[in-house]
């Protein structure tokens, strides 16, 4: 059973850009479960990145910002998060064991325990074989996983995910979802998609972000979930939830 109370809360946030007229997020309260996959659905533009820069503090310094952020026993998240991209981020000249390993290099932490530990997590994302590999040699549901291994051995307590599946095919889709589920528990993640399928087999807390009619700024409303267990197979209450979403998602963009 998962912890109900919340580790992040966010309340009455407000962010706008230089140069624009109306804020991107206006007044947006939202709290976030401890070791859950809370997932943030919406469509392209409606402020889903723009949530998840300001999680992550990477927001533009000219960015106009008000709102608090509150973590668990008065924790800030400096130094407490970890970040999956939706691109891989992989650099080219490094082999697969130093590109895991490369925020330890960094930080001059790549001792004998941490390859040891990057080795195990390769084995568990079924890498073993190619840790000497370069990236150019692997195929982009390969790549990934070893943008999930790069992840897991920051071994932070949250875990910011921008659509990191949706460049792959549906089977690597699905694989990775299972294997991030698995690899990942524990963790208060963070996933952004715009995909409702995705967004219903693995949240355990689900949210849907839309701009509001007047297009001013975006509306987060937190949505019932079948009692399964994520993630979810495709039973009738999750294929139920999936097409009340799909309908309100395509008639807000009708």
């Amino acid at each position: 059973m998962h912890n109900s109370s919340p580790v992040l809360a966010i309340e009455d946030l407000t962010v706008r850009y230089a140069q624009q007229p109306q804020p991107t997020l206006n007044r947006l309260s939202l709290e976030l479960g401890v070791g859950q996959w809370n997932c943030i659905l919406g469509q392209s533009g409606c402020g889903k990145t723009t949530l998840l820069k300001y999680l992550a503090g990477l927001l533009p310094a000219e960015c106009e910002i008000s709102g608090g952020l509150q973590a668990q026993a008065g924790s800030g998240l400096s130094g407490n998060i970890a970040y999956m991209a939706q691109q891989d981020l992989l650099l080219p000249w490094l082999s697969v064991l130093d590109n895991v390993c490369l925020a330890a290099r960094l930080k001059n932490q790549a001792c004998r325990q941490v390859i040891t530990k990057a080795k195990h997590l390769l084995e568990l994302v079924g890498l073993t074989s190619a840790i000497h590999h370069k990236p150019g040699q692997l195929s982009g549901g390969m790549r990934q996983r070893v943008a999930l291994a790069r992840t897991l051995l920051q071994d932070k307590p949250v875990v910011l995910m921008d659509e990191p599946f949706s460049a792959l095919d549906a089977v690597t889709r699905h694989q990775l979802q299972q294997l991030s589920h698995q690899l990942l528990a524990g963790k208060t993640v963070v996933l952004i998609t715009h995909d409702p399928a995705e967004a219903c087999r693995l949240a355990d807390r689900l949210f849907i972000l839309e701009k509001t009619l007047d297009k001013n700024a975006a509306r987060l409303e937190s949505l019932n979930l079948p009692v399964t267990p994520a993630p979810r197979d495709y039973d009738q209450a999750t294929t139920e939830l999936h097409n009340q979403i799909f309908a309100r998602l395509g008639a807000r963009h009708a």
